[in-house]
């Protein structure tokens, strides 16, 4: 062995050392930053977050015009609804300009709304695993995957399954009952909902599990965003809370809520916390948070005795005025889908509970109201 072997094998070690250090110092693939582009919430799901009744500031008898201020499309001369759902007022998404993602303030640099109205749980799937398109666009969570592959996000809201559930109809029926048969609608209703119940649940589980092979597909770790899902208010008081009588027709013709006594508390005080505790025993079991808006609307339901309807005398108001759509049999202001809705109140609502839990790294919330306060006085309590 020559003289200058030793020398050789020296400067091979310490080359290899090298090496190795700075491999170690290169960073992981698995490691690498989430999404390249701005911070990002997106908003996914059905009409309770696309921003469906984002037209109204309360209801009112006023037919014309402005009516009494309460319609947000008037022009001055005509009614333009895209002048609050944009582009989506033609396919029927209805996206409004204050949806519940636009109204949530400077949380994220970029806020997406995929949400559409009507959608259910297979309108979220992947088109790999089922899903399916809807009013002309592809399915969320396909659509997710182009705005996680260029953008940086931070938390996704979804609410789903309701109208798996029959929302519209059983609005429908029990409305029905009301004005036409005079039967109650609650233990048909409840019935059917028992039968359908599980199945929707799994559905809305795999809507969490599309969305997070979405994520994981797009570089995303578990720790690098969050999911939240969220439950559905009540549009209508319990009956000790209505301010119309059950007995001739001021609820119809006047409060827009044609309910019976027996089916408005079901709906209140059965149906929509069975769902909320579904969704929350879904939430927990899939990993994501979950806020509870079921006490949403307290007092500011469509008929409740604490809000009052717009007039030209009484003006439209978040601290006085409904948060929820009417039902508009008629068709007299507007489509009847945006009937049982948060309306513009509710949404600015709805964006502001998103804002409280966006502050909460982790854990499970109710979103409430305070009497005679807007926006500003939504508050969270846990659990």
């Amino acid at each position: 062995m020559s003289s200058s072997s030793p020398h050789r094998a020296l400067r091979g070690l310490l080359t290899l050392c090298l090496a190795a250090g700075l491999a170690a110092l290169a960073p992981s693939p698995a490691l690498a930053a989430a999404g390249p582009g701005p911070s990002t919430v997106v908003t996914m799901g059905d009409s309770y977050i696309s921003g469906e009744g984002g037209r109204w500031q309360g209801n009112s008898l006023t037919t014309s015009g402005n009516r009494s201020g309460t319609d947000r499309a008037w022009t001055g001369s005509a009614y333009d609804p895209s002048r609050v759902y944009g582009a989506t007022e033609a396919n029927g998404c209805h996206r409004s300009d204050s949806a519940e993602v636009n109204s949530a303030g400077p949380i994220a640099t970029e806020l997406v709304n995929l949400a559409c109205s009507g959608a259910v749980t297979r309108n979220v799937f992947r088109t790999s695993s089922g899903g399916t398109a809807y009013k002309g666009e592809a399915p969320q969570a396909d659509r997710l995957a182009a705005v996680a592959a260029t953008h940086d996000v931070k938390l996704i809201a979804l609410s789903v399954g309701g109208n798996d559930l029959g929302f519209a109809d059983i609005i429908r029926t029990c409305a029905t009952d009301y004005v036409v048969w005079y039967s109650y609608c609650h233990d048909d209703q409840q019935a059917a909902v028992d039968a359908k119940i599980d199945g929707v649940m799994a559905d809305v589980g795999k809507s969490i599990d599309e969305i997070r092979a979405v994520m994981t597909g797009a570089g995303y770790t578990s720790a690098d965003y969050r999911i939240v899902l969220q439950s559905y208010p009540s549009p209508i008081p319990r009956a000790a809370e209505n301010r119309y009588g059950e007995s001739g027709w001021s609820r119809t013709n006047t409060g827009g809520c044609p309910f019976w006594n027996l089916d408005s508390t079901w709906a209140r005080d059965s149906l929509v916390p069975q769902i909320a505790d579904r969704l929350k025993a879904v939430a927990d079991a899939k990993g994501a948070q979950f806020m509870d808006l079921r006490d949403m609307l307290q007092g500011r339901e469509v008929c409740a005795k604490s809000s009052k309807l717009v007039s030209p005398t009484v003006p439209a108001s978040a601290t006085t005025s409904e948060w929820a759509r009417w039902i508009d049999q008629n068709e007299t202001q507007g489509p009847i889908q945006e009937d049982m809705h948060p309306n513009y109140y509710g949404q600015l609502a709805q964006g502001r509970c998103l804002a409280l839990i966006n502050a909460q790294p982790s854990g499970d919330y109710s979103c409430r109201n305070t009497a005679g306060a807007g926006a500003s006085g939504m508050y969270l309590t846990a659990g």
